[in-house]
């Protein structure tokens, strides 16, 4: 069984110096908690940085810390403070985080930062590939390490790897501002499988992939030149039974048992049992919107002043990177609003607002979540949001409220709670008045749904289901690399080849001897290829065909002077060696003025597109358009065409960002077939890349080399990554 590997920026362990030894305990965070039990069933190992600088440890003390984590079976980077500060406080959290949570005007494009966030993430690689074995599952995590999964599948790409990120991915227009864009992607693409909290993620991060790279993707498949990548959501999960259980054992605890903190809200509402208590729980941070939540709750006391006296906001801000100065500023908006709402409508017996600037024990935020009316949750942006999940666990008598922020990304899962644009301050007002009026039945019925799907997709079940992702996508690279002509099936090939009396070579032209080009015009045959050819011509054993959709024009221009035999625009045209070009089929042309302007309406409306006429065919290019307007337009076109050729002998062909209409009737496979003819040639092989292709793969006899370049699904029983794969095993045929 392949182990499984966890690479994160912290272990899920917090070290302590206890006096003249060092003590590790377990963190409770939820990545911590799905994660335990993976890598250590599966026996692998987890990487991460252990939380000291190792500026302040001995070289004894870290051999004593990493001792100890071995046990644990975790493995430490160590970082220097100047590490952690360029590469964590700088590139981390002073680029990445602000970026991708849509605050651009807080980014720091210091090279520094970018140099050592560079350096670091080299570091947790290396220390992966140290212990990661052929065949393993290496699980990499968050915005911290973005650079890692194509640093390990370089030096290693037979090991899967999963990337999950925690945050918001941002749209293009956003992602685009960072200098190190490409990089990021790059990195990303190492992966085999890369997890979002929400499909609206997963979608910024597919547009940006196809407009900086142009890479192709099918449904949520990404095609490298030389494997498939899987993207797909997983919305992140709590362990709800420990906070279900826990929230239970609460309520029947007595006196003496319960915490300082309960029993003073007990006291609470045995002196006003009416009173209401709304929650909100956040770590200090310009993204969680909580100078908007402070507005809107004093909105919410001067519109509705039945509630003045009645309704407090318990308020826990944990404290967040105090020493930087938008956190610095932040924090003064909050103190600044909390005063002024307790000035302006608190008195001796009430406290509008109840402001706890600190962390508190894992027993007091159950007893808050239990106790607490309304959840008020308003992130301006916020990649999943946990607390809103870990408020409904705690609701063990189905009563409560979750107002949530349709920022969060947990919201696709709670379509019961009240949903508010965190921005709308009179809406979330008008939202606090629906939740503490909401009929107890109410109340209860959208908990009992809210409470039974966080149950059923727990972070256990996150955690599973990423990995059932990634044996999936491990099945997918196998499929697709069966057929891919290995070093030994290569020779074997060859072998056939210099073995055969009489051998017919079809070879596709563009996307297979030539890479595209954004000019069609500009991809004629280089040095190289004239060199290939001539080498292939010059054995008499040889026929050498060249099958194309090119118009009979450029080709016989390109390669005319070769002793090759041309097949042009897909099987219209035959010029055999010293021949003239003979027509396979009466085809007319009389269609294309009906054709044209439709067309031409799809390049005046799409910038970048252009037509390229043929003598029986016409070709829409949208290889230079915006990616994702180009493909939007290539399927209306395809919708129209369809109506108006049902009554013309006319075929659509849809071939690499083109389309094209052309007389039916003839194809690849039937050109090839006919050329073919009686002739007994006991070695056939025929390469192409796109799906005009097909119909020659599958026209041809079964004994043929039929091979697809690329490693999309094909008739072909072969595949190749690349043109530069094609030209490598045609200089090996070429040699016999």
């Amino acid at each position: 069984m392949s182990k499984i590997h966890i690479v994160s920026n912290r272990l899920p362990l917090s070290i302590s110096r206890e006096e003249e030894s060092f003590e590790l305990s377990p963190s409770v965070g939820g990545l911590a908690t799905g994660m335990r039990s993976i890598y250590k069933e599966y026996g692998g190992k987890w990487i991460g940085w252990p939380g000291l600088a190792k500026d302040d440890l001995t070289e004894d003390e870290i051999v004593e810390i990493d001792d100890k984590l071995v046990t644990e079976d975790c493995l430490a980077v160590h970082l220097s403070k100047e590490e952690i500060n360029l590469y964590y406080e700088g590139f981390s959290n002073n680029v990445i985080w602000p970026l991708f949570h849509y605050f651009a005007q807080f980014c720091d494009y210091n090279p520094d930062y970018w140099e050592a966030y560079k350096k670091v993430n080299q570091k947790f690689a290396q220390k992966a590939l140290e212990t990661v074995d052929d065949g393993d599952i290496v699980w990499i995590h968050d915005y911290q390490l973005l650079l890692v999964p194509e640093m390990i599948k370089s030096v290693k790409p037979n090991v899967t790897i999963g990337f999950f990120l925690h945050i918001p991915f941002p749209s293009f227009e956003v992602f685009r501002i960072l200098p190190w864009r490409n990089e990021l992607i790059k990195g990303m693409l190492g992966s085999d499988l890369i997890g979002f909290h929400t499909y609206d993620y997963e979608r910024h991060f597919f547009s940006s992939v196809r407009r900086l790279l142009g890479y192709e993707i099918s449904f949520n498949e990404i095609h490298l030149e030389d494997r498939i990548i899987l993207a797909d959501a997983f919305p992140m999960g709590i362990d709800y039974d420990k906070f279900e259980n826990l929230a239970k054992d609460i309520t029947h605890k007595s006196l003496q048992e319960k915490s300082e903190l309960h029993r003073e809200l007990e006291k609470y509402f045995l002196v006003s049992p009416d009173r209401k208590l709304i929650l909100s729980i956040d770590r200090l941070d310009y993204t969680k919107g909580i100078p908007n939540r402070l507005h809107a709750f004093e909105k919410f006391l001067n519109k509705y002043p039945e509630f003045r006296n009645q309704v407090s906001l318990i308020m826990l801000v944990v404290p967040s990177r105090d020493e930087v100065e938008q956190y610095k500023l932040l924090k003064s908006e909050i103190d600044e609003l909390v005063g002024r709402i307790n000035g302006q409508y608190g008195d001796v017996n009430y406290t509008p607002v109840w402001y706890f600037y600190r962390s508190l024990p894992f027993e007091n935020l159950i007893e808050l979540y239990s106790t607490s009316d309304v959840a008020l949750i308003t992130p301006v942006r916020d990649g999943m949001n946990l607390v809103a999940k870990e408020y409904i666990a705690c609701r063990v008598n189905q009563s409560g409220v979750l107002v949530i922020s349709e920022m969060a990304g947990a919201v696709k899962e709670l379509g019961e709670a009240i949903i508010i644009n965190p921005n709308n301050e009179d809406e979330i007002a008008d939202s606090i008045n629906q939740a503490l009026t909401m009929p107890l039945d109410e109340q209860r019925r959208r908990m009992k749904y809210l409470q039974s799907r966080i149950r059923r997709y727990d972070v256990f079940k996150w955690s599973g289901e990423f990995i059932k992702g990634l044996k999936k996508v491990e099945g997918i690279q196998q499929h697709f690399l069966a057929k891919r002509i290995t070093s030994s099936l290569s020779k074997e090939l060859v072998e056939k080849f210099a073995s055969a009396k009489k051998r017919a070579i079809f070879l596709d032209y563009d996307g297979t001897l030539v890479g595209f080009n954004n000019d069609p015009q500009a991809a004629s045959p280089d040095e190289e290829l004239h060199k290939l050819i001539t080498k292939l011509e010059e054995n008499e054993k040889n026929t050498v065909t060249i099958i194309s959709g090119r118009d009979r024009e450029t080709l016989e221009k390109w390669l005319g002077n070769h002793k090759v035999n041309l097949i042009v625009e897909h099987g219209v045209w035959l010029k055999k060696i010293g021949e003239d070009w003979k027509m396979l089929d009466n085809i007319s042309s009389t269609w294309k003025p009906t054709i044209r302007p439709l067309l031409e309406n799809f390049v005046d409306r799409t910038p970048g597109t252009f037509i390229e006429e043929k003598n029986y065919s016409l070709v829409w290019h949208y290889r230079n358009a915006e990616p994702e307007q180009g493909e939007l337009r290539a399927n209306e076109l395809k919708d129209e065409l369809r109506n108006m050729i049902a009554n013309h002998n006319l075929e659509i062909m849809e071939g690499n960002k083109v389309i094209e209409v052309k007389a039916g009737g003839i194809n690849k496979g039937i050109a090839a077939q006919r050329f073919l003819g009686d002739d007994d040639y006991d070695f056939i092989l025929a390469m192409g890349d796109d799906w005009t292709d097909e119909y020659m793969f599958r026209e041809l006899p079964e004994s043929a080399y039929t091979i697809k370049v690329g490693l999309k699904k094909t008739e072909a029983s072969y595949k190749v990554e690349s043109v530069k794969s094609v030209r490598n095993l045609l200089k090996s045929l070429g040699a016999e």
